[in-house]
C-alpha cells in the first residue's frame, strides 16, 4: 500500500484542564500534520490514550479527525485488544469506510504463545474488511511477535500487509525485511531507529515525535527512502535529543509537553499517566531554543 510509505503519526488526544477532550486542540493538531508534510494519520493508537477514553469519546475523536482531515490524508484506525472475540466484533460493527487500514496490537497481558498470536491475527484477518498492520511493541505487551510468526501471517493472509515494528531491535527488523513477502511493509514503530530501518529497506515510520516536528521528521524519512544518507543523518542528529526527551517520562506525556510549547494543545494526560515534570519541560524548552 503506497499510502503507508513514509511518515505516519500516532496522534495524541488533547485534554482540557478538567481532562475532558479538547476538540479544538485536536483540530489544530490534525491541520498541523497536514500542513507540514506528514503522509498519513493514525487514530486511537497507544499515544492517543484510548485505554482511558469512553466509547462515546472515541467516536467523537474519530469523527472530528475524519471531518477536519476531509480526505486530505489516509487514516489508519487502531482496533486491537487482548480479547480476540471482542476485537473481531468491533471490526464487524465499526464503520471503517473512512480508513485505509487498521492497526492491531499484539495481545497484551494474556501472554499467548506464537501459535496463539498467529491464531489471534488469523481471526482478525478473516473479520476485517480493511488491510491490517500488525503492531509489535514488546515493551507494552510483554510479548515479542517473532519474525517467523510475522512472515507466516504475511504469507497466509493477503490483507495482513504490514507490521509496525517497535521492539527496538534493528537486527530483528532486518530479519523481517530479509524474509518478508515482496509487497509487505516493515514500518518502524521506534522513532530512534526509524531512519536505520528505512535505510535497511523499511517502508517508513509510525511516529510520535513526528507530530511535534512534522516537517523535519517527514523530510528525514523521505531522504532515507531516496537513500540520501547524509541529508537524512543531518536531520536525525538535529532531532535526536528530542526523541530521548519525549520518552523520558513516558508516552504521551513527553510529546504533549512539546506540543504545548508549540501552542497546539495542552500537556494534560489522564491518570494513571501524569504530566511531564518541570525538569523535562526545561529540557524541551532548551531543545526548542537551540533548534
Amino acid at each position: 500500500m503506497k499510502e503507508l510509505i513514509g511518515t505516519g503519526v500516532a496522534l495524541v488526544t488533547p485534554f482540557k484542564s478538567d481532562k475532558s477532550v479538547d476538540f479544538e486542540g485536536l483540530k489544530r493538531l490534525v491541520n498541523y500534520q497536514i500542513d507540514n508534510g506528514i503522509d498519513y494519520l493514525v487514530v486511537l493508537g497507544t499515544t492517543g490514550e484510548p485505554a482511558t477514553l469512553t466509547n462515546e469519546e472515541k467516536e467523537l475523536v474519530k469523527a472530528t479527525i475524519v471531518e477536519v482531515n476531509n480526505g486530505r490524508l489516509p487514516i489508519v484506525l487502531g482496533v486491537g485488544g487482548n480479547n480476540t472475540m471482542a476485537v473481531v466484533e468491533e471490526l464487524k460493527t465499526t464503520d471503517l469506510s473512512n480508513y485505509c487500514a487498521i492497526l492491531s496490537v499484539c495481545p497484551y497481558y494474556n501472554k499467548p504463545t506464537q501459535e496463539g498470536i498467529y491464531q489471534h491475527f488469523k481471526a482478525i484477518s478473516e473479520a476485517s474488511p480493511k488491510p491490517i498492520i500488525v503492531y509489535n511493541v514488546p515493551g507494552r505487551t510483554g510479548l515479542n511477535v517473532q519474525p517467523t510468526t510475522v512472515v507466516r501471517l504475511a504469507n497466509d493472509f493477503k490483507n495482513i500487509i504490514a507490521i509496525k515494528e517497535a521492539a527496538g531491535d534493528i537486527v530483528q527488523a532486518q530479519r523481517l525485511i530479509q524474509k518478508k513477502p515482496k509487497d509487505f511493509l516493515v514500518i518502524s514503530g521506534d522513532d530512534m531507529i526509524a531512519l536505520p530501518i528505512v535505510l535497511a529497506g523499511g517502508a517508513g515510520v509510525i511516529s510520535v515525535i513526528g507530530q511535534g516536528l512534522p516537517k523535519d521528521f517527514s523530510k528525514m524519512i523521505q531522504y532515507g527512502l531516496k537513500n540520501q544518507v547524509n541529508d537524512a543523518n543531518n536531520l536525525f542528529y538535529k532531532m535526536l535529543d528530542s526523541i530521548d526527551y519525549i520518552f523520558e517520562e513516558g508516552n504521551p506525556a513527553g510529546i504533549k509537553a512539546l506540543l504545548q510549547k508549540f501552542s497546539i494543545c495542552s500537556e494534560n494526560v489522564r491518570l494513571p499517566l501524569v504530566n511531564a515534570s518541570q525538569n523535562l519541560h526545561q529540557k524541551l524548552t532548551n531543545f526548542i531554543d537551540n533548534y
